[in-house]
């Protein structure tokens, strides 16, 4: 079905997401974000947090990240190293497909992302060297 969207009278649905950590359980995390629509395999998601995120990728696809408030620092583990990105508002970035990442915004940000699923999770300091 082809729709339009509003996506802030979405996110006035849902509540920021105060201390997120990396170990904050996956249903406290999905109650803050909407779905806006279906995407390929995956979704289109919005929403907001304070904290820091666990690592995450993505096997499938790409994930495009849009900043719609707020500031966040995005940290993408790379063939070529860590590249970190200080992003804020009408800022986005491209994460390719299988590569580690995670946000920190210790004062709040509002993405909207395009995620392929299945989505990994990982707690440890380099996920690259779970077995």
């Amino acid at each position: 079905m082809v729709k339009a969207v509003d996506i802030q009278a979405a996110l006035a649905t849902r509540a920021v997401l105060r201390g997120r950590r990396p170990d904050t359980p996956e249903g406290e995390v999905a109650e803050a974000f909407a779905t806006l629509a279906a995407f390929g395999d995956g979704g289109v998601f919005a929403g907001g947090f304070a904290g820091d995120t666990a690592w995450e990728r993505h096997p499938n696809g790409d994930e495009l990240v849009q900043v719609l408030s707020g500031e966040t620092t995005l940290t993408v583990l790379t063939d070529d190293g860590p590249r970190v990105l200080e992003m804020k508002a009408g800022m986005l970035a491209v994460v390719p497909r299988g590569c580690w990442h995670r946000f920190q915004a210790p004062d709040g940000v509002t993405l909207l992302t395009a995620t392929p699923q299945p989505t990994d999770h990982s707690t440890a300091e380099d996920p690259r060297l779970e077995g």
